[in-house]
């Protein structure tokens, strides 16, 4: 070393600590390149040569393994940092710069805080202090230097990777399913059970046209998914384990599937603290994407109509809600409806009326978005019944073929079942197989590995009568579910299109999953009268115009002629006589209950019609107050004389109160008279009065 780089060393410098740093980027490269770590460690002399004692030289090698691109999980780099920044170093010893940091904010940070600190810096090169200038450029040069050369040397793998993907030749992880072949061709995956698994998945999806509707359907059936182990021991190894919804849509959306290569569908990215994630890309950005490299489960059209689908499932992507998948609901044109007046998707709110689920059509954008008003509300019951009349007259020729389908579609559903618990089955039986090898193989003295193989093949033969014992009962299931009553009645529903359509058995999401074969969408305005305006798959539209369907207060008004009939009766029939006549002559409310006394006098009161009492008040009748006062004498006597005939009443309601007759002017017997008996008064009355009125009620 050169008289002048010695002179840089101070005895402030030695006072202070060297500091060797070593470091190689990987766990191959500590195993295998003994060589560069013998290099680093050997620095220890020159810091000796310097004149540091051997008992102030601090090692720091606890980042073997660890790249230099990053700072953030080295914590021998940051303990350099840390011990430099308080002024423990005086010196800082490193094989080259790439050692200390490739990263040149890293780099040009300790360059600071050594300034700062009066610490140098060593190098196979030479001698250097922060603080002057020339030394200072000279290591912000190599800090670059090094940082470019991490980039050539990723650049030439990239590249090279790169251009094996772009020819579909690259080598990467597959999917569950598929599989390389001793050659290093890309196959189905020998195992029958891992493909029909997987078929059933695309099958089910076609069907169905919900990644949450196959996780129902493998749940409901208790059937499994393989996954392969990455990581960990059993690292290779498959697994079954119950299908989630997330591993639905990794599958659907992975074009391996579909026997294509693609390449580049996702970017990693690092955030501000630190998190690696990936992003996934539009498909014009990926790097590859080569249909028919290899063979897979469905076909390309097949794989682009499930991407469509699952896009169209995705309900809160964009401004405006999309179709989405066929749900639950009664409502046949949920996701179909198009409001008339913005041009937004229709929304779907029910309310129940007489115990049924009635759909109403809502356009709530405006409202949710901008605080306004509903948009408007279409009565969703007439509307899907136009709709449905208009698919029955538009299927009517192709009735038999779809429900044949129908029928065929529900037997493949349970053979491909059927098929998934066989070769699970086959599986058990297979592993309970290879222990009882194992078992009777082993020698019988060594009793400490004969226990443990005995315990596993008890543990495989447990397994496999589980597997048999759910084979059989979803079996059992299977064939009560098409066979009997149900079967026959399937066979009867395949001749007749309409009777497949308006069965109650069929639910509402298959007649909305039928509906959307046909409907893109339905237009819905409401003026005087609710106009439908329906496009067809393939660009046919139609029209219709139905009748606003009445307020319910309306649908529940009496008729006309029920109004007419209680007028007549109470002019001669109390409340309750009146309900008794109605319910003899058939009528009923509006509600098309039975008249009571008490809806007859909430109908009256409503209409406005006079009680059967008011009529015979305005006929004239009298209270009893009001006659025993015209006449002079006590009430109770008043009660006697209509005992004995000399007084007419009636009954005015239903709690017999009475209203009488107003009695003749002058009538002798009306009369008090001492020792006169009232039978005999009315038998024999005094010559020029009138014969008695009898009591009618």
């Amino acid at each position: 070393m050169s008289a002048g780089t010695a002179g840089k060393v101070t005895s402030g410098h030695l006072t202070r600590g060297a500091y060797l740093y070593v470091r190689q980027s990987t766990l191959k490269q500590v195993i295998s390149n003994t060589e560069s770590a013998t290099r680093q460690y050997a620095l220890r002399q020159q810091a000796a040569a310097l004149g540091w004692p051997a008992s102030q030289i601090i090692t720091i090698d606890t980042d073997q393994g660890h790249s230099g691109a990053s700072s953030a999980d080295r914590e021998g780099f940051q303990r350099l940092v840390a011990d430099v920044g308080m002024g423990r170093a005086g010196i800082v010893l490193g094989l080259e710069v790439s050692r200390l940091a490739r990263n040149n904010a890293d780099w040009h940070r300790l360059l600071e805080i050594c300034a700062l600190t009066s610490t140098l810096i060593c190098d196979e090169d030479g001698l250097y202090d922060p603080g002057e200038f020339n030394d200072r450029l000279l290591l912000g040069l190599k800090g670059t230097m090094s940082e470019a050369e991490l980039h050539f040397i990723r650049a030439r793998l990239r590249g090279g990777q790169l251009s094996k993907a772009r020819r579909g030749e690259l080598k990467m992880p597959l999917p569950v399913g598929l599989v390389y072949d001793p050659a290093d061709n890309i196959v189905l995956d020998p195992d029958t059970g891992v493909q029909d698994a997987v078929r059933h998945v695309f099958t089910v999806f076609a069907r169905t046209g919900s990644a949450r509707a196959v996780v129902q359907e493998f749940n409901a059936g208790h059937l499994l998914f393989p996954a392969r182990i990455r990581t960990g021991p059993r690292k290779g190894e498959l697994a079954w384990m119950p299908l989630t919804h997330w591993r639905v849509l990794r599958t659907l959306h992975n074009p391996r599937y579909a026997g294509a290569f693609a390449y580049g569908r996702r970017r990693a990215t690092k955030s501000a603290s630190g998190k690696n994630s990936c992003q996934d890309l539009p498909r014009d950005q990926w790097t590859a994407l080569i249909p028919g490299a290899h063979p897979g489960y469905i076909t390309w059209e097949q794989f682009e109509a499930s991407q469509k689908q699952l896009l169209a499932n995705a309900t809160a992507r964009g401004a405006d809600r999309t179709a989405g998948p066929a749900r639950e609901g009664t409502a046949l044109l949920q996701g179909l409806a198009v409001c008339g007046k913005c041009g937004r998707r229709m929304t779907v709110r029910y309310h129940t009326r007489r115990g049924t689920e009635i759909p109403d059509y809502q356009c709530m954008r405006d409202c949710i978005d901008n605080a306004g008003r509903r948009c408007q509300s279409i009565p969703g019951a007439v509307a899907d019944a136009a709709i449905g009349d208009l698919l029955l007259a538009a299927l009517t020729p192709l009735t038999l073929e779809v429900a044949l389908t129908v029928q065929s579609e529900i037997e493949a559903r349970a053979a491909d079942a059927d098929t998934m618990r066989r070769s699970h089955v086959e599986r058990a039986r297979h592993r309970a197989e290879l222990a009882r090898r194992r078992y009777l193989a082993v020698d019988t003295d060594n009793r400490l590995v004969a226990t443990s193989l005995e315990a596993d093949w008890n543990h495989a033969l447990r397994a496999l009568q589980a597997a048999r014992d759910d084979y059989d009962q979803a079996s059992a299931e299977a064939s009560a579910t098409l066979s009997g009553e149900q079967e026959s009645r399937i066979r009867a529903l395949a001749a007749d299109f309409p009777a497949l359509w308006t069965s109650p058995a069929t639910p509402p999401r298959e007649r909305k999953r039928m509906a959307r074969l046909l409907i893109d969408d339905v237009t819905m305005i409401k003026t005087g009268q609710i106009h439908l305006h329906v496009r067809f798959r393939g660009g046919q539209t139609t029209s219709l115009a139905i009748a606003v369907p009445s307020p319910a207060w309306k649908t529940w008004q009496t008729p006309p002629g029920t109004l007419a009939a209680l007028d007549q009766l109470l002019d001669s029939h109390t409340d309750a006589e009146a309900a008794a006549a109605l319910n003899a002559a058939g009528h009923q409310s509006g509600k098309g209950k039975p008249f009571t006394s008490r809806i007859v006098l909430e109908l009256r009161r409503s209409a406005g019609l006079p009680s059967h009492g008011e009529r015979l008040r305005a006929r004239g009748l009298l209270t009893l107050p009001e006659i025993a006062a015209q006449l002079g004498v006590h009430a109770s006597t008043i009660k006697a004389w209509r005992r004995a005939g000399l007084l007419t009443a009636h009954r005015a309601n239903d709690k017999n109160v009475p209203l009488f007759d107003p009695p003749a002017p002058g009538d002798p017997r009306l009369v008090k008279r001492q020792g006169s008996k009232l039978t005999r008064r009315a038998a024999n009355p005094r010559p020029g009065t009138a014969p008695p009125v009898r009591k009618t009620s």
